[in-house]
């Protein structure tokens, strides 16, 4: 077994660029020999080292932290960085169960989704929700897209997991009355009860609700029929249509896949007689 080796043969050895083994020299954590025509060589050693950072790197570990270790390496030393060692696995195993319960929870949500039935109209009793909203004018599926990103950028602190968030718009209803589907004028997310300050509620009460599979292009007629609904059930609208989507382009980049749910909220059976 050779004593040295040059520099690229460590970089193909340990799959570490070259760059960042000279950054570890110029850190003082490597210090290879020079042969005669300047190359640098690495021994047994510095190989040792690489390993140590190449594994507390992988904890993450500061490059400083791992040099202090390094240059004051001692049983006591070793036996507190094992300790830190074992604090680090054990936030990276409850971040990996937690990420397991969010992929679970998505799993589930976009299985019910895929079975829902649409064209129906039911009633249905809902808690209060609270919401984050922003205004914009949006008549286009690109616009919205960019309107949901805006507004998770401003909340982005309390929206950890945008693939489980629940996201609803707000029809533009003097347009929509006019004829024009898939026009809007707020995008709003509903926030998990306990997540603190919000900008409007949608109020505990009996909604009226339905889904549809498919483009947007069809909520303006979808929503005309579910006011008409109302109406034949001898129930009043007590706020305005707006939208849910159970499956959008966040989960799929098929159209006919879409699955979108329409709410109103209404007055209660006995509040319509």
């Amino acid at each position: 077994m050779k004593e040295y080796y040059k520099i690229n043969e460590i970089s193909k050895l340990y799959g570490v660029g070259t760059d960042s083994l000279r950054y570890y020299e110029k850190l003082g954590i490597l210090k290879p020999h020079r042969d005669k025509n300047g190359y640098r060589l690495y021994s047994l050693k510095d190989m040792y080292k690489l390993n140590m950072i190449r594994d507390l790197r992988s904890l993450d570990f500061s490059m400083q932290q791992i040099k202090e270790y390094l240059d004051e390496q001692s049983l006591f030393n070793t036996l507190s960085m094992l300790r830190q060692e074992i604090s680090l696995v054990h936030s990276r195993m409850d971040e990996l169960k937690n990420k397991e319960r969010l992929l679970r929870k998505r799993i589930s949500s976009l299985t019910q989704a895929m079975q829902k039935e649409t064209g129906v109209f039911k009633i249905i009793a809902l808690p209060q929700r609270l919401c984050v909203r922003i205004n914009e004018h949006i008549t286009r599926d690109e616009e919205m897209d960019f309107v949901m990103k805006k507004l998770h950028r401003i909340h982005e602190e309390k929206i950890k997991d945008f693939g489980n968030q629940t996201v609803g718009a707000s029809f533009a209803m003097e347009k929509l009355s006019r004829g024009e589907s898939n026009v809007y004028d707020s995008v709003f997310f509903v926030l998990d009860a306990h997540i603190g300050a919000y900008d409007f509620e949608l109020p505990e009460g009996d909604y009226l609700s339905c889904f549809y599979r498919g483009s947007y292009e069809q909520n303006g007629w979808r929503v005309q029929e579910a006011l008409s609904w109302i109406q034949k059930q001898g129930l009043r609208a007590l706020g305005s249509p707006f939208e849910l989507y159970a499956i959008d382009n966040r989960d799929t980049g098929l159209e006919s896949e879409f699955l979108t749910e329409i709410q109103i909220r209404v007055s209660s059976p006995q509040e319509g007689a």
